[in-house]
């Protein structure tokens, strides 16, 4: 997950009467993380506002606010009925992944101790932590949906410490409502965060009136706050044979940016990276030829990647150019970005990876 902004057709901790209307001025915004609650509408009203995302290419969300056992559960099942894409919130792991784990469901519980509704963040920062850190333990959880501007202390500094002790993307929600807030959460480390009641009451300055104008004014925010960002990305990088000199000598005039950063290689690109730059953090799946290509694209599918660099030859054979086919398919089809040569590739590091 890079860093992305998710928009929350909600107020005030439940989703607005009036979704389907809001929906369509954030698409016409250029919004694509969109979410809401599991409080505020009925189910079969939360149902088509979920194909609705997916039909317009975007990536949809559900997030628990409700704090009784009884209530998590059935929002989880409800998430299952949904086939939403992501599961935000919720304080019970260990009920929750059995009732989701034969879903592709991405599930991002809250770290530290949630009370109230609206909900608010209680504990000492260790607590919090600890909190973090043993549920990114857990098998099944994905990341942490962090209520950071609901906690009564340093939040940023609550953010970095999060961040720190999870090797999992951590989400920011609940009140995050200027530039200043969006630039702190990339500052400290965040994979994304969550906006809601702040846009829809325009509290961010905008070119014009109404939600379309707020959530292009949010994108610009989040895109400077991208270049700023701490957190670590994960790229899929792969070559054809024929291009693979070429794939090195790109990441040899790249190794400083790219060493805060973790590189995901199919088996021969990997093997080749690893013994030209050991000090990089490199993971190698199988070679192309043995189903390498097909697993950077389930990661693609599931989000676990943040970009891709595919450096293909155009004289490949006609196998090699259905695998690449393949790759930009699912790109497209999950907005993620995809280069195929130097130039792009340098347009991918310009953009979201700070030396």
């Amino acid at each position: 997950m890079s860093f992305n902004f998710i928009f929350m057709l909600t107020t005030n901790d439940s989703t607005v009467p009036d979704a389907r209307v809001r929906l369509r001025e954030v698409l016409a915004g250029g919004g694509r993380h969109i979410g809401f609650k599991d409080v505020g509408l009925p189910l079969a009203e939360l149902k088509i506002l979920a194909d609705e995302i997916r039909d317009a290419g975007g990536r949809s969300y559900i997030e628990v606010v409700s704090l009784d056992e009884e209530s998590e559960l059935r929002s989880a099942r409800a998430a299952v009925e949904l086939d939403v894409d992501c599961l935000l919130g919720g304080t019970r792991p260990d009920r929750v992944v059995p009732i989701i784990r034969s879903h592709p469901i991405r599930y991002f519980p809250f770290p530290g101790r949630v009370v109230g509704h609206p909900s608010v963040l209680e504990g000492s920062q260790d607590e919090i932590a600890e909190s973090a850190r043993s549920l990114t333990d857990l098998e099944g959880v994905h990341g942490l949906d962090l209520l950071a501007y609901r906690f009564t202390g340093d939040v940023p500094e609550l953010i970095r410490i999060v961040c720190a002790t999870s090797d999992k993307p951590v989400i920011v929600a609940g009140s995050i409502d200027s530039a200043e807030r969006v630039n702190a959460v990339g500052g400290a480390g965040a994979a994304g965060f969550t906006v809601g009641t702040a846009a829809l009451s325009g509290e961010f300055p905008a070119e014009g009136d109404g939600l379309t104008a707020q959530v292009q004014s949010i994108l610009a925010i989040t895109l400077d706050a991208a270049r700023r960002s701490t957190a670590p990305r994960r790229i899929g990088i792969v070559a054809h044979n024929e291009r693979k000199a070429q794939l090195g000598a790109w990441v040899a005039r790249h190794a400083k940016a790219l060493r805060r950063h973790r590189l995901i290689c199919t088996g021969g690109t990997g093997a080749m990276l690893l013994e030209a730059h050991p000090d990089l953090s490199i993971h190698r799946l199988h070679r192309g030829g043995r189903g390498g290509d097909h697993q950077l694209g389930a990661m693609i599918a599931t989000g676990e990647l943040d970009a891709v660099v595919f450096f293909a030859d155009p004289h490949a054979q006609h196998t090699s150019d259905v695998d690449l086919q393949a790759l930009i398919r699912l790109a497209i089809m999950h907005d993620m970005p995809i280069a195929n040569s130097p130039t792009a590739a340098d347009l991918i590091v310009a953009a979201n990876l700070p030396a």
